[in-house]
């Protein structure tokens, strides 16, 4: 089994900035993706950023020039920086772990973030 623990959610002013962080640990023997989802209350999850083990990143429109998805490989760790934050980015934020390609993956259990003056 794989857990995630995410962390670094809170409360934050309109144009400030935020830190989130994954680590997955347990029965992990490889990682395709690392990634961000986010759920705000009456709304579907969505795909905030994602970053393969080739590199590659994919960011949602509504976050590019703000966010930035990165990850540390030896500590299975992935990160958020969120800059910038509006008042719509207020949701909670799930870590999500692909093992291979076309598995369902595992989830962490969620943070919220707020942004509100």
């Amino acid at each position: 089994q794989v857990q995630l623990v995410e962390s670094g959610g809170g409360l934050v002013q309109p144009g400030g900035s935020l830190r989130l962080s994954c680590a997955a640990s347990g029965s992990i023997f490889s990682i395709y993706a690392m990634g961000w989802y986010r759920q705000a209350p009456g709304k579907q999850r969505e795909l905030v950023a994602r970053r393969t083990n080739s590199g590659s990143t994919n960011y949602a429109d509504s976050v590019k020039g703000r966010f930035t998805i990165s990850r540390d490989n030896a500590k299975n760790t992935v990160y958020l920086q969120m800059n910038s934050l509006k008042p719509e980015d207020t949701a909670v934020y799930y870590c999500h772990l692909v093992p291979t390609i076309g598995t369902v993956g595992y989830w962490g259990q969620g943070t919220q973030v707020t942004v509100s003056s």
